[in-house]
């Protein structure tokens, strides 16, 4: 961003053009001030501009109050990510007034990198993150028209504004993992690191089990799957004869939290993030005045209307209604599984060979019912008890290593209620990490303290290497990187 151009509005007429230019590391303001018709021109160093009589300090609209390389950093750009902070909780450490130009003057450094280093962001990626944030807010704040009205824009521009910015942080990100790619610690370094650290330094490890499971799901009676059926195509009808519209039908009905309040929109979104059946129909959708036929999902049962479709992605709308589980089918599989527990219980069979043949739940009867965490540090059996689905913690919370509980109830990741037993695998209880017992803890830890020291000594390698120049009001900051102040 070598040439930066803002344009104000006045007041009596005024107009004041502020073109900031960077040449050979140096900023310098060319003010044109426009009163009745007329124009004059001045030049004036940046060093002694805020000095001149012609502007006074608190009549300065902008200025450029860092620069680093060839980059300015302007005194708008700190306080808008001020604004952007305080809007979303964020607190900054120390002073903000040195702690903002020191954060925007680190990203320059890493998007130099970036370019040397042939970082690449592609298109698709930015428009999926710009497109789950949007998603975010909307479900946030409760439609699309309240976050446009909201941001005083459309959510096309919303989109256009926040492109640059995103594509900056993506290219940061990848930026940073680049640099610290190949760091690595060996059991020795981690012995090394926790030998003399104090015991009220060491990591505590909160209490961690291992859980296996077994679900049945209940039936669902013909007539209701008909019921929903019925519900569904009364709403195509409704749609296709012009009596209402596809997306008010949607906030009205459909039983999908995180879309109805959108009008049933889900955003684009490629084929491999959806239900395979509801892509199947979805991307075969070409017509958006069409409606499509019934498809039945693990959620449920949908209709679908196309929007768009941009390369890879479509974006559609869509009606979710769920079959309603009868009391009866609930308490059928409860005690079907009080059954098999039984069985169990009486040593007739294993809970893992119960688990493999008798489970309902895809995920974890291939594995003999075995609960599976996936976190930053990839899959564990492990599980904190903050980790499990809350059904499942209150009765973990009360068995055994070894036992096996009664038959309980609750709603899945898909919204679907269902019938479960679980057995207590192991426990660990809360302690201070030790080599033995918790490496990958320790392990995890000094690795995530290498690449932090890593990225640490590459900052301040890079400030020395690059040209800095800044106000004198923030030469008496204290930063978090050294040789800022040359």
């Amino acid at each position: 961003m070598k040439t930066v151009n803002k344009l104000f509005c006045g007041f009596s007429g005024l107009l004041l053009m502020a073109v900031i230019t960077v040449n050979a590391g140096r900023p310098y303001f060319r003010v044109a001030q426009t009163v009745n018709d007329s124009l004059e021109h001045k030049n004036f160093n940046a060093d002694s501009a805020k000095n001149s009589p012609e502007i006074k300090e608190n009549s300065i609209i902008d200025e450029v109050i860092w620069v680093v390389g060839d980059e300015p950093i302007l005194k708008s750009d700190v306080e808008m990510m001020r604004m952007q902070g305080e809007a979303e909780g964020v607190k900054f450490q120390g002073d903000p007034d040195c702690s903002i130009p020191e954060q925007l003057a680190i990203q320059k450094l890493f998007l130099h990198q970036a370019a040397i280093d042939s970082i690449e962001v592609t298109e698709s990626e930015v428009s999926q993150g710009i497109d789950d944030q949007i998603n975010y807010w909307i479900q946030l704040i409760g439609s699309r028209e309240k976050l446009e009205e909201y941001r005083k824009m459309t959510i096309t521009q919303i989109r256009q504004q926040m492109h640059d910015d995103f594509k900056n942080q993506q290219l940061i990100r990848k930026e940073r993992e680049e640099l610290v790619k190949d760091i690595k610690v060996t059991p020795a370094q981690v012995r090394a690191y926790f030998k003399n650290l104090p015991e009220d330094s060491i990591p505590f490890v909160p209490t961690e089990v291992e859980v296996q499971v077994i679900t049945r799901q209940p039936k669902i009676s013909k007539d209701e799957t008909e019921r929903i059926k019925e519900q569904l195509r009364d709403f195509t009808k409704r749609v296709n004869d012009g009596e209402t519209s596809f997306s008010t039908l949607a906030r009205l009905y459909s039983e999908d939290p995180g879309s109805a309040r959108q009008g049933g929109e889900l955003g684009y979104i490629g084929r491999g993030m959806l239900d395979p059946a509801f892509a199947n129909v979805a991307f075969n959708l070409t017509d958006p005045k069409k409606i499509s036929k019934i498809v039945e999902t693990e959620f449920g049962f949908h209709i679908i209307q196309l929007i768009d479709k941009r390369g890879d992605k479509i974006n559609c709308r869509h009606i979710l209604l769920k079959p309603t589980v009868s009391e009866e089918a609930l308490q059928s599989a409860s005690l079907r599984l009080d059954s098999i527990a039984d069985d169990i219980r009486a040593n007739k069979f294993s809970f893992e060979s119960a688990a493999s043949y008798l489970s309902d739940d895809k995920d974890t009867k291939s594995n003999f019912g075995l609960m599976a965490n996936s976190s930053e540090t990839g899959r564990t059996s492990r599980f904190q008890m903050k980790d499990l689905p809350s059904e499942i913690a209150r009765v973990v919370d009360t068995l055994k290593v070894g036992q096996i509980s009664s038959a309980f109830t609750m709603v899945n990741a898909k919204g679907k209620k269902q019938a479960c037993i679980v057995k207590l695998k192991s426990r660990i209880d809360g302690h201070r990490a030790t080599i033995t017992e918790d490496f990958q803890v320790m392990q995890n830890l000094v690795t995530k303290k290498e690449k932090e020291n890593a990225i640490h000594d590459w900052v301040v390698n890079k400030i020395k290497k690059t040209y800095v120049k800044m106000n004198d009001r923030y030469k008496d900051c204290k930063f978090e990187y050294e040789g800022w102040v040359k």
